[in-house]
């Protein structure tokens, strides 16, 4: 098996020059733990059915990760979905899907944990369990396949992908993963041969739902319910962490590789919102309110910094204004990060919630995007959905938002919200114009960028578990009549206006509400060829009708129709602690227009989820460290937890700065880094060593260090050039030593000495070593441009074609083996070129060939020459 899986590495490895992003696919990003199979009794794949750059950027994985690779007896290894052409590759190749640290065949793990965040990715559970040859069916797999799990939001209605699942997580998993994990751990002890046994286990721990021992049924009203196998196994109850103060911080999360949507470290200051939004899923099923302490966000904050190297850091939760202690926490990360350059950014805060010592703490904080979410145009049609904010709120946010310096403000709104009329519409119309108004007011007389408004609007999806749950969607030809009605009265050049194609939304909705009669779609879906659907550029809808079509589902069945308070509906085994009373309660209030107040400060609304004694609000009062118990609601769930944002120790030095000259090695997997992706690595690998770069001036300072030529992403070299200045702090053995400790596999400090104080003009031919792996360098071909006086090649850059001879740049080109050349090429003319112009020019080599050939550039011979 360790052969096997070495060999499918080199495999791997030889794909990756041949795909977009392949940083993505490598492995070995700081942080990442690999830990020997044979040593280790469980091993879990987390799986997240998206790509890297967004499942990267989910905290609640990270939390998972770190939790499970804490235990000595269990290894957790990282998948993503593959993007299409990775895909492609590995169904061409025969290879099958491994997991990033090992390169592991799924198929080999004992457990696969998938995260469900958003309906539109089920495809892509498909796409993992298809190139690992897993069964997707549960009755299909016996246990010589991993047993597959899945958690996250999604899983408060897991009936549509119920059966694709031997057990499904509902809540928080912190507590449930290691109770689940212990449980398998004793199963397999046992024997391990018995399935049904280790899902009786299972059914045993709060949280867990077992989709098996459920009988599904139809009514003649074509409505599903189910046959609980057992009757003390009728209904799943959420699983809560009480104490988010207590609760596991993956204080050394993995730091990512390429872009990742979220690329900074988030803190996560609370789990809930207790603001009870009567269209807001999240805000039901992760009752109540609980908040980290201003303490306990620094501890964090403080060993997150030292292990990744960010330099901005995000502060997280459904509502981050309503955090108790804010004003102080605010403060205090300020005082801790601002020395070490370190932004702390705040995305959004609440209409109506800024207090001035709020406003003054905002004032230094990165002003990227600003979100606000009036949701609905009217107060009439916030009331409704309980949205306890003002129009004249929003105004003096929007205000407030411009003249502590951000220049765009998001506003997000929904249509198709119940009781919505054509005032509302106009009410919204109404609203942005009124916001502009203001906005113009505040910019004149102003120097710089112009104000922006970015206008969003989405269709309302009414989901399981909140008192809309009964609601109908809007039609596909309304949600489009609304849209473009929009768009034609928002048409002005300081707003943009975008809008979610209604047709993502109505599948959405189809996912959200949808029954187990829905897995058959899935699956004709994906074999119609269905992938990543939460892309736009990806998302097909003729595909998706074709597919609704073959299976004959009736969309509207789960959508665009109202259901009766009376209906059995496919989620209510699924006890979320909130009551069907209060839900149905919640619906009266907004067919009356009436608002519920925030618990947090008032009256408790009973909503059915605290028992007061081990689940209850936890917050903390504005000036003080203690615990108060208040009453709260809604929420982030696990799988959101997010990080603080990172950097060096704050150690300095009244010594000046010194400019240094690092040359480095990059190869093996680190030759898939592009040149911004390098920049950063070793920027953050200076922060956790501890050594501090010299910033620029100026309203954005920049980190002193430079890059000589940036590498071609596929190519390796054994010398390459930096140039940074730094506070020693101690000797340049020291300094090399500490950052080859933080720099990932692949790259290597060779040398550190002083820069001189004028750039060296050396004129080193630049000496290559090339190994194909596919197809040859013709002997005839290579003789034949030898031989030639001259050879004229089209160059076409950006800037259009120019013709290059190529035997002015060539200096030395010879065969030192089978299917490998040396190759110099000359340097200090205008034109540097490549190594995989040359190939193409004189051996007429394929695309392939070119890159996935293995090219080496070496230390320039003067380097040598130096040292003797």
């Amino acid at each position: 098996m360790e052969l096997h899986t070495i060999m499918n590495y080199l495999d791997i490895q030889d794909i990756l020059p041949l795909v977009t992003s392949p940083s993505q696919y490598i492995g070995s990003e700081v942080n990442a733990v690999k830990k020997d199979p044979a040593s280790v009794a469980l091993s879990i794949a987390l799986a997240f059915p998206d790509l890297y750059s967004i499942g990267t950027s989910h905290f609640g994985l990270q939390i998972l990760y770190h939790l499970l690779n804490q235990q000595k007896n269990i290894a957790a290894e990282r998948i993503y979905a593959p993007d299409t052409d990775m895909e492609a590759r590995l169904r061409s190749t025969g290879l099958p899907l491994g997991s990033l640290e090992s390169q592991r065949p799924l198929a080999q793990f004992d457990i696969v944990g998938f995260s469900l965040l958003y309906e539109l990715n089920y495809t892509s559970i498909l796409t993992i369990l298809d190139l690992a040859g897993i069964p997707f069916l549960a009755k299909d797999r016996d246990t010589s396949f991993p047993f597959l799990i899945a958690g996250g939001p999604c899983t408060c209605n897991p009936e549509p992908v119920a059966d694709i699942f031997d057990a499904m997580v509902i809540g928080d998993g912190e507590t449930v993963i290691l109770d689940m994990a212990a449980s398998w751990m004793a199963w397999k002890e046992d024997g391990g041969k018995d399935k049904i046994a280790l899902l009786n286990a299972w059914r045993r721990i709060e949280g867990v739902y077992i989709p098996s021992f459920f009988e599904p049924a139809c009514s003649a009203d074509g409505f599903q319910t189910l046959i609980p196998r057992y009757a003390d196994y009728d209904s799943v109850r959420r699983a809560i962490v009480p104490d988010l103060n207590a609760a596991a911080f993956p204080d050394t999360p993995v730091v990512p590789y390429g872009r990742p949507v979220h690329d900074r470290l988030r803190l996560e200051v609370s789990r809930g919102c207790s603001r009870g939004c009567r269209f807001c899923q999240a805000g039901m099923i992760y009752r109540p309110v609980r908040e980290r302490s201003v303490e306990t966000l620094m501890r964090q904050t403080t060993a997150a910094l030292a292990a990744t190297g960010y330099d901005e850091l995000s502060l997280l939760s459904l509502s981050t204004g309503d955090y108790c202690q804010l004003s102080e926490l605010m403060s205090r990360l300020m005082s801790r990060c601002a020395p070490d350059h370190i932004a702390v950014s705040l995305p959004s805060f609440r209409a109506g919630a800024l207090s001035p010592d709020l406003m003054a703490q905002i004032r230094k904080v990165r002003k990227t995007g600003f979100t606000i979410a009036p949701e609905a145009g009217s107060q009439r049609l916030r009331n409704v959905i309980n949205k306890n904010i003002t129009q004249d709120d929003i105004a003096a946010t929007v205000q407030n938002a411009f003249s502590l310096g951000w220049q765009v403000i998001k506003l997000y709104f929904m249509i198709g919200l119940p009781t919505e009329t054509d005032a509302d519409i106009a009410a919204m119309i109404d609203l942005v114009q009124q916001l502009r108004r203001l906005k113009v007011q505040k910019s004149k007389g102003m120097k710089g960028h112009k104000n922006q408004l970015n206008v969003s609007v989405n269709t309302f999806i009414p989901k399981p578990h909140t008192p809309f749950q009964w609601t109908s969607q809007l039609t596909l030809e309304a949600s489009k009549e609304t849209i473009y009605h929009l768009k034609e009265k928002l048409n002005y050049s300081d707003v943009q206006f975008k809008w979610q194609h209604p047709e993502t939304g109505l599948m959405e909705g189809l996912w959200a509400r949808g029954d187990r009669r829905l897995t058959k779609l899935l699956i004709a879906a994906y074999e119609n060829g269905c992938r990543l659907d939460g892309w736009s550029d990806h998302f097909n809808m003729e595909k998706w009708r074709q597919a609704l079509e073959t299976t004959g589902t009736d969309i509207g069945f789960y959508t665009t129709r109202s259901r009766s308070m009376s209906e059995p509906l496919p989620w209510d085994h699924i006890h979320s602690r909130v009551t069907q009373g209060y839900l149905k309660s919640e619906w009266e209030n907004a067919l009356h227009e009436a608002t519920t107040p925030d618990c947090r400060w008032g009256d408790c609304q009973v909503c059915g989820v605290c028992d007061f004694s081990t689940v209850q609000p936890v917050v903390f009062a504005a000036s003080s460290s203690q615990d108060t118990a208040s009453e709260g609601t809604p929420s982030v769930n696990l799988f959101e937890t997010p990080d603080p944002s990172a950097a060096q120790t704050s150690s300095r030095s009244a010594s000046p700065p010194v400019r240094y000259r690092i040359s480095y090695s990059k190869t093996g997997p680190a030759r898939v880094f592009g040149h911004l992706e390098l920049a950063s690595i070793m920027f953050r690998a200076f922060r956790r060593a501890g050594i501090p770069i010299e910033f620029s001036g100026g309203f954005h300072p920049k980190p002193r260090i430079s890059f000589d030529d940036p590498l071609p992403v596929g190519m390796e070299s054994l010398h390459e050039i930096c140039t940074v200045s730094v506070t020693p702090l101690t000797s340049s053995r020291d300094m090399m030593e500490k950052l080859n400790q933080r720099l990932p596999e692949g790259i290597r400090i060779t040398r550190w000495e002083l820069a001189s104080s004028q750039k060296a003009l050396t004129h080193d031919d630049i000496r290559y070593e090339i190994h194909l792996k596919t197809g040859d360098f013709d002997s005839e071909k290579l003789a034949a441009f030898i031989s030639s006086t001259e050879c004229v090649v089209p160059r076409i850059r950006s800037g259009g074609m120019t013709l290059v001879d190529l035997k002015a740049h060539v200096g030395e080109m010879k065969l030192t083996g089978e299917n490998r050349l040396f190759l110099t090429i000359r340097s200090g003319l205008p034109v540097t070129l490549r190594p995989a112009e040359v190939l193409n020019a004189v051996f007429a080599l394929s695309e392939e060939a070119v890159k996935t050939a293995r090219i080496v550039k070496l230390p320039p011979a003067s380097l040598f020459e130096t040292a003797s």
